[in-house]
């Protein structure tokens, strides 16, 4: 069960005042089952300058993926498993980080870990609790809590070597490809 996290998030009345729109445990949570990531979306936009007009949830009733739109951004937090349970989910046949991926690692020398990948983002990444190690292609980087990291579209993995989750809130943001 993902940690639940607290979400207030603040818009505008029809008489154009500030208010607050919500506040209870963020609504869009992806919970990917036994010994695999959690994710908590706290918000997305899909362009920039992203609009604050309306309080429509963009959160709400999609399908969580992985990069923002195009142009857009994303908020969320990442519980991480430890890797004795979340390198065998990374393996089951269809969860994105399977065979075929590995493939994709081993032929970018990445062997070391099935999580490899790459997207055309910079992310802001800030761990929250736990410990984590961030993989590149070449040497790895031991991330604690309040540490963080900007992730600049780099082919990289993020291997929890505890037996405690960590969680790392991350900031995606639509970038030109490398």
């Amino acid at each position: 069960m993902p940690r639940p996290f607290r979400r207030v998030v603040t818009g505008h009345n029809a008489q154009g005042r500030s208010i607050f729109v919500s506040d209870g445990p963020a609504p869009a949570v992806f919970d990917r089952g036994a010994g695999a990531t959690a994710v908590t979306e706290f918000w997305e936009t899909s362009a920039t300058p992203a609009s604050n007009a309306g309080n429509h949830d963009p959160t709400l009733d999609k399908p969580q993926r992985l990069p923002p739109p195009q142009n857009g951004s994303k908020f969320r937090v990442v519980e991480y498993p430890p890797d004795s349970q979340r390198v065998a989910a990374l393996r089951v046949p269809g969860s994105g980080h399977d065979s075929k991926s590995e493939g994709y690692a081993r032929d970018l020398g990445n062997a070391r870990h099935p999580g490899f990948h790459k997207t055309s983002t910079i992310d802001y990444a800030i761990v929250l609790s736990g410990e984590i190690y961030a993989l590149m292609d070449e040497g790895e980087v031991l991330l604690k809590a309040g540490d963080v990291l900007i992730q600049r579209g780099t082919n990289h993995a993020w291997s929890n070597r505890t037996e405690q989750p960590c969680c790392v809130a991350f900031v995606l943001i639509d970038a030109e490809p490398v």
